[in-house]
């Protein structure tokens, strides 16, 4: 008996690290023993590997069988290390040889019978095999759609560990999967609402149009039924579509959370996530004993939506302080530290008062000052200052229903958004970010010059709103945007009198 290396991966957050799945077998007592790190599902996949082995026609040594996990350091978790561990044993055992395993990386669960389940995150190992450099990956069947977009890897999907055995040993021929790019990216769209079915609210519309132009975060403030829920889900229809970059690291999320669908290749369309109210936090920011992503990361390059946004506990929209300005978030365990991207838009929606007819002239509110004062106060003002946009969304009188005269079509506004993120885009070539709402203040004092008719503006509404120094550069950041959709290089008096009035909380706030 000989000692044996197999290659795998395992996970980093999204980012797959290369396993060497190590078997030696000598004589002694028949014990099975997995170290490096392993949890509780790689230990118990001795079991999956000894009967898998049997029922797959094979002999199982009754001898001391010695698995090492290496990097050691490195935590393993999940059951993608079955398959791995059982190719890694038929080597050992003589009936591979080790040639045969070297030029490729492997994961797969197995069955009792020998079949082969799919595992998550499989899209990030695959890219750490392409980019260490080997032949080939060999995985599950049902995850031959996610591997695939992986350009310049071969990859060969697979039902069952005989398989395995035969196409190694070159008695099965097995096609590489492949994925085409351009039909992925031609399916997508055509499932949201478009802008044109929503009567009135022009005013409303345009400051999505401005959120999507900068992504810009937006808080939306009217009475039920005004048609925040809607508008909010229209707002993907008018965002720039996803690049491939965007689309790949996109799906290594929804990979390593397990929430792509079966045989789905890629995540084309931003995400739109609505968790609710009761969401805790670690279920929106991510987390759990082997930390996973959360409702900011799975919209990570898409909308976060928040309804009802008072509704939320507290604690649970403070945690939203950090992934709002630094676009990721940190995961810290006692054995590991891990981080998620959460590059996204957030699109909040509230009641102005706990019975919501505050601003309402059909109907009466029932709430006292001092109700209406702690339910806004359930919104601190560090978070209230991360908000770029706050918008009033009023009821929508009868006569503009009555009219039904469409509005512009999110692909006429589309297009002006996707102008404005190519200015930025050239703009910001380079540095690491892509939209004005990213800017750091370096970066606004250089791109967001304005004039002496300006900064008396700006000068009156700090003294009237008492605007915080973050939300001073936030009414940059929205002249800037506003510029941008307008094809102008310089911020005119005209573009920041149109973002002060987007402050619409301070004004509540000071009134």
């Amino acid at each position: 008996m000989l000692l044996s290396k197999v290659a795998s991966s395992a996970l980093e957050g999204i980012t797959g690290r290369l396993v060497d799945v190590e078997v030696d077998i000598r004589s002694g007592l028949p014990v099975f023993t997995t170290v490096g790190l392993p949890d509780a599902a790689v230990k118990e996949s001795r079991e999956r590997v000894r009967a898998a082995i049997r029922n797959s026609g094979y002999g199982f040594p009754e001898d001391r069988i010695t698995v090492n996990l290496a990097p050691a350091d490195i935590k393993k978790d999940g059951t993608g290390f079955d398959l791995p561990m059982a190719l890694g044993i038929l080597s050992a055992m003589g009936i591979l040889p080790p040639e045969t395993v070297t030029p490729y990386l492997f994961f797969g669960e197995l069955s009792l019978d020998g079949r082969l389940k799919p595992v998550k995150g499989s899209l990030p190992m695959a890219m750490a095999a392409r980019d260490a450099g080997f032949k080939g990956v060999v995985v599950p069947f049902d995850n031959r759609m996610e591997t695939a977009v992986v350009k310049g890897l071969s990859v060969y999907p697979v039902t069952n560990l005989s398989q395995v055995v035969g196409f190694l040993m070159g008695f099965v021929s097995i096609e590489p999967a492949r994925a085409d790019m351009k039909e992925l990216f031609e399916k997508t769209g055509g499932g949201e609402s478009d802008f044109s079915e929503i009567m009135g609210q022009e005013h409303v519309k345009r400051a999505l149009e401005i959120s999507a132009a900068g992504s810009h975060n937006v808080l939306m403030t009217g009475p039920p039924g005004s048609g925040k829920t809607m508008l909010a889900r229209s707002f993907s229809s008018i965002l720039p579509p996803l690049t491939y970059e965007e689309a790949i690291e996109t799906t290594k999320i929804f990979s390593v959370a397990g929430h792509l669908a079966k045989d789905q290749a890629l995540v084309t369309t931003r995400p739109f996530r609505a968790p609710h109210h009761t969401i805790s936090d670690a279920g929106l920011i991510g987390g759990g004993h082997h930390p996973r992503p959360g409702e900011v990361s799975l919209a990570h390059n898409g909308i976060l939506f928040l309804d009802e946004l008072p509704e939320f506990k507290k604690h649970v929209l403070e945690v939203l302080r950090q992934p709002l300005e630094d676009r990721f978030v940190t995961i810290s365990r006692a054995v590991t530290s891990l981080t998620f991207p959460s590059g996204f838009s957030l699109v909040a929606a509230m009641n102005p008062c706990p019975c919501g007819y505050l601003t309402d002239s059909t109907h009466a509110c029932s709430c006292t000052p001092s109700q209406v004062d702690r339910y806004r106060a359930r919104i601190s003002g560090p978070l209230l200052d991360r908000i770029d946009i706050h918008s009033d969304v009023p009821s929508v009188p009868f006569r503009e229903i009555k009219k039904g005269q469409a509005g512009e079509s999110s692909m006429v506004i589309r297009k002006r958004v996707i102008a404005a993120r190519d200015i930025q885009t050239r703009r910001f070539r380079n540095s690491d970010i892509h939209a004005n709402a990213q800017m750091n203040s370096r970066m606004i004092n250089r791109f967001c010059h304005v004039d002496n008719e300006c900064l008396t503006l700006l000068e009156q509404a700090i003294a009237r709103l008492g605007l915080s120094a973050r939300a001073y550069n936030r009414v940059l950041k929205i002249s800037r945007t506003i510029a941008d959709l307008a094809g102008e290089h310089e911020i005119n008096p005209q573009h920041v009198a149109e973002a002060i009035q987007y402050r619409s909380v301070d004004r509540n706030n000071q009134g």
